[in-house]
């Protein structure tokens, strides 16, 4: 019973991607990140090159998985019982630098735990989240004045102001990496809302991976909120990915944010699990 640790997308594909694929909204994190790396290069998303790894009980099945992509936490499927010791111990003898975890509370805690005990780093709570999937659309009624078209090259300069400053308030543990916007254009996957002739708020969208497409980011700038906007374009994003045969369509939310999960669950959106990211850093545990 060990994990394994690779640098190669492929024999990640090869030996975890059935496990993966098994549970396609569950791992929908993994999934559209691979597809990313598949279709921006190893350096999607920053300079340091990714690690994977799986974990499995002799010759039996995948049971486990782990995907690290610098500067984001370490993302973790549910692990095994007593198996994030381990799991902390080969990555520390690896030498990667982890700026946090990513799991289910429990995996993250002992992961965590076990990381701090290793390398003396501290950890602290930076996000809780929750996944949800959509059952049954159900469009803002009234809609708000405005209609939904998807963005094109010549909305760039737009596109990248503003999802710089969603970055700026999400304050995430990473960034945009390398060629996200021009990706994104290339399939379609970010829409603008616009009213009164000008573009007021922008919602995402992934590639299918298995049959998933995950929404994000949704951003309304400060002067535009509070006028449905950003709720219709999210509606907008969902209908067009089941229009072109989504099986289904998720998105992640910030549990401390009470209006986005709210219009979410207006929208017929439902929770699916939730996940916690703990950062370390130099200080102790709290």
């Amino acid at each position: 019973m060990a994990w394994t640790l690779t640098a190669s997308r492929d024999e990640y594909l090869a030996v975890a991607g059935g496990f993966l694929r098994s549970r396609p909204v569950h791992h929908t994190i993994q999934l559209v990140a691979l597809d990313s790396l598949r279709a921006r290069g190893p350096s999607a998303f920053g300079d340091v090159a990714p690690l994977f790894g799986w974990w499995r009980a002799g010759s039996g099945p995948v049971t486990a998985a782990l995907l690290h992509t610098p500067p984001f936490p370490v993302l973790l499927t549910r692990l095994p019982a007593h198996t994030a010791g381990d799991l902390a111990g080969a990555l520390a003898r690896r030498g990667r630098q982890l700026a946090g975890v990513n799991a289910e509370q429990g995996d993250a805690e002992a992961f965590a735990a076990a990381w701090s005990g290793l390398t003396g780093a501290g950890w602290r709570e930076f996000r809780r989240s929750r996944l949800f999937r959509l059952e049954q659309l159900t469009p803002p009624d009234p809609s708000p004045p405005g209609a939904a078209r998807v963005a094109t090259a010549a909305d760039r300069g737009l596109l990248e102001s503003w999802l710089d400053a969603f970055r700026q308030e999400l304050a995430d543990l990473g960034g945009a990496g390398t060629g996200l916007i021009e990706d994104r254009i290339s399939h379609g996957g970010l829409t603008l809302w616009e009213a009164g002739g000008a573009p007021v708020s922008l919602a995402g969208g992934s590639r299918p991976a298995e049959g998933v497409v995950r929404l994000g980011p949704v951003y309304t700038p400060p002067e535009h909120r509070g006028r449905g906007y950003g709720g219709a374009v999210t509606a907008a994003v969902s209908r067009a990915a089941l229009a072109a045969g989504a099986a289904h369509v998720v998105l992640f939310t910030n549990l401390a944010n009470r209006t986005s999960n709210a219009l979410y669950h207006r929208l017929g959106y439902r929770p699916v699990e939730d996940r916690l990211v703990l950062q370390f850093g130099p200080q102790g545990p709290p």
